[in-house]
């Protein structure tokens, strides 16, 4: 079901919000992965950037993801109520009404693109202002609460930012960012599905369609491994199309095995007890490290062979 712009079942704010509430709203946590890949897009990119003005370019990749993450939980309020993993966050706990999360995450989305346009180039803007509308319209108000996909299609959403840094510097965007954003496209379902299995409940408690709440946890085993299987290709990509070296290669060929392995072992399993699914856990855990690796391995890449 969608989420309904009036909270239910959440206590009414009785004091201001705390600041550490607003920097809660935009998921510092999960930033860090979105402000990495953008710093790589960046720093791969051929050209030259002043520094300033490159932090503030990824500065404005922070604040786009933050923004996105505070219009999604003023979007989900009702939903996170229901869920354990989310239910202490600052709308469903009650320490912030839901005009501030509003107010705060339009306010940071517009911030974040004009200063990108007005810092880097118009193009970078435009890139990081279809990330924003892309996860909070198309993902969390469309796709989410409707379709088992939802975060196939909608993961596009935290592929933008290697593109976003590549434009930054260069005013353009060329076959490796894109080959970037394929990799992160692919990798989001195996990574995020790996945790649905084990936080299944939360998902069923919200009324969320998520995989294995639909579809059932076989079903969602074999799709990490389909998914798998296409993000190896994704990954191999940029060194089979001569865009990156033999760091790169090597890293994203025993990183994924890894990963493949990893996957593997979820994909036999038929445990349903999530206290019990430590391969589960072992796969999203290391999916998260397993991004970083490949995106350091390309930054170390580009510039060893410049």
């Amino acid at each position: 079901m969608a989420s309904s712009p009036i909270l239910t079942g959440v206590h009414a704010p009785v004091l201001p919000a705390h600041w550490r509430d607003f920097v809660a709203l935009t998921k510092p946590r999960v930033m860090t992965l979105v402000v990495f890949t953008g710093l790589c897009g960046l720093l791969t990119a051929p050209g030259h950037i002043h520094p300033v003005l490159a932090f503030t370019a990824i500065l404005c990749i922070a604040l786009g993801a933050g923004a996105a993450a505070s219009l999604n939980q003023w979007w989900e309020a009702d939903i996170d109520a229901k869920m354990k993993r989310t239910a202490s966050r600052p709308l469903p706990a009650g320490r912030m009404d839901r005009q501030s999360a509003l107010h705060f995450g339009v306010g940071l989305s517009f911030f974040s693109v004009i200063l990108m346009g007005m810092a880097t180039n118009w193009l970078a803007s435009a890139v990081l202002a279809v990330s924003i509308l892309f996860y909070v319209f198309v993902y969390t108000i469309w796709l989410k609460p409707r379709t088992a996909q939802n975060i196939v299609i909608g993961g596009a959403a935290g592929a933008f930012p290697p593109v976003i840094g590549w434009a930054a510097v260069t005013g353009d965007v060329s076959a490796l960012p894109i080959a970037l954003f394929m990799l992160i496209f692919f990798w989001t379902p195996p990574h995020f599905w790996a945790l649905a299995l084990f936080v299944k409940t939360d998902y069923a408690a919200a009324g969320i369609p998520m995989l294995p709440v639909v579809s059932g946890e076989v079903a969602t085993r074999r799709h990490i491994w389909f998914y798998t299987a296409i993000m190896a290709v994704a990954a191999l990509a940029p060194v089979l199309l001569n865009l990156t070296g033999v760091i790169y290669g090597t890293t994203s060929l025993l990183g994924t095995a890894l990963f493949a392995l990893f996957a593997f072992q979820v994909y036999r399993r038929r445990e349903s007890d999530p206290a019990r699914m430590k391969p589960e856990k072992r796969l999203f855990k290391y999916s998260i490290l397993y991004l970083f690796l490949l995106f350091g391995a390309v930054v170390v890449d580009r510039w060893l062979l410049a």
